[in-house]
């Protein structure tokens, strides 16, 4: 008689929800001393026509100096979407609520009973052992220090984050920051501490499913009056003649951010991918692979054996610790979600 194969193995169905649940953003424009008091006025998204000239790089038979001028005789018509401060206001307003849900590590979808035990035992060893400090304070670090701004961001004069955690609809807590005064390219203390400390472990309480966390993010950029602010473009699949080459997000008429770009900037907490220039390039976003889409690299290389599917069979099927550091990188991967069982 054949010997029955016990090994455990990876569930072929294995889902898991997203714990961190930002909403999207809506973008108002206000003025910096009267910030927290007047009245915002929503942002606008526009249309803009613009003649453009030949800029792109050119092929060899095209360089010839008559076809090139009878190129640039041509002009590059465009229509754009646009968003901008009106030239009364100088300071970008932008709300977002972000709930974080308990039950981290557990899978809303498994088919393998077997393997479901031996994640539930994985997962409650880490919290045991690491709990979510470590990994809370590090999304408390991105709200804080307005890295969901993105390109807006970029040049303001002032930049000031205010989290509200809200039960019931009251405010139960406020913390306020000074985003300019906390890096980007680590998450090293400062002197806004105790307040890190405070929104860390109230994300921490709810990641270990200590109740929901509602927190509402309202973000003040002095960017400058009449001056480009900068919503989410839209991917346009289908793209007929005349369409506009650029299109930005925008709920009910006023200028958006979307959730998903939003949830990127919040778990862009990978400091631990092994790469060289690590100091050069600082956090990136938790992704199964290290990937960064703007640098078209992954650096969670599978032959290094250090992306995600190789450090989460390692760690429940062969019974491989990771390092400290790798075992945040997995359950921080679980907390942003996704589907993950063995493909057929």
């Amino acid at each position: 008689m054949a010997k029955k194969d016990t090994a455990l193995k990876t569930a072929s169905v294995l889902a898991f929800e997203r714990k961190l649940d930002p909403s999207d953003a809506l973008m108002y424009a206000v003025r910096w001393e009267q910030r927290h008091d007047a009245d915002a006025q929503p942002i606008a998204v526009r249309e803009k026509s613009v003649r453009g000239t030949i800029s792109n790089r050119l092929k060899a038979k095209e360089q010839d100096p008559a076809k090139l001028d009878a190129q640039i005789e041509n002009p590059n018509l465009q229509t754009v979407d646009v968003a901008t401060l009106p030239h009364d206001a100088d300071t970008l307003k932008t709300c977002f609520t972000l709930r974080v849900l308990g039950g981290a590590g557990v899978p809303s979808a498994c088919n393998n009973a077997e393997y479901q035990d031996k994640l539930k035992e994985v997962v409650g060893g880490y919290v045991e052992q690491n709990g979510f400090a470590e990994l809370a304070r590090r999304y408390a670090y991105n709200l804080a220090n307005g890295r969901f701004l993105w390109r807006s961001r970029v040049g303001a004069e002032a930049v000031e984050v205010q989290v509200r955690k809200l039960e019931q609809g009251n405010t139960a807590k406020t913390w306020t920051f000074d985003a300019l005064a906390l890096s980007l390219r680590d998450f090293s203390p400062n002197g806004a501490d105790q307040e890190l400390g405070e929104l860390a472990d109230s994300i921490s309480r709810g990641l270990n499913d200590e109740g929901l966390v509602l927190l509402e993010v309202t973000a003040y950029a002095r960017v400058g009056a009449g001056q480009e602010v900068f919503p989410s473009q839209e991917l346009i699949l289908d793209r007929g003649r005349g369409d506009k080459s650029k299109t930005l997000y925008q709920i009910d008429n006023i200028a958006g951010i979307h959730s998903q770009k939003l949830g990127n900037a919040i778990r862009t907490v990978d400091t631990w991918y092994p790469q060289e220039a690590k100091d050069d390039l600082g956090p990136i976003a938790v992704e199964p692979y290290g990937s960064v889409t703007t640098q078209g690299k992954a650096y969670r290389q599978p032959k290094q054996k250090v992306d995600f599917y190789n450090l989460l069979d390692n760690w429940l099927l062969k019974d491989q610790v990771p390092e400290t550091e790798q075992q945040h990188f997995v359950m921080a991967t679980l907390i942003r979600g996704g589907v993950f069982g063995e493909a057929g």
